[in-house]
């Protein structure tokens, strides 16, 4: 899986504030995800990101999109 910094990703469940979008800070054996909606941030395990993963949106593709 290619993720890098910067790219927003949507998981399967939403967060309790009713946002699926997460923007990812940090990647290693552990990922911190920021959520989209209200801010928090999370600290969640590769394996779970890359399980529960429905979709990929490029740091580059939000760019261009503005």
């Amino acid at each position: 899986m290619d993720i890098k910094v910067g790219d927003v990703v949507k998981l399967k469940k939403q967060h309790p504030c009713g946002s699926s979008l997460w923007e990812v800070l940090r990647i290693g054996m552990d990922f911190r995800l920021k959520c989209q909606g209200c801010g928090h941030q999370i600290m969640i395990p590769r394996k779970l990101v890359e399980k529960n993963l429905r979709q990929l949106i490029r740091k580059d593709e939000n760019q261009e999109n503005l």
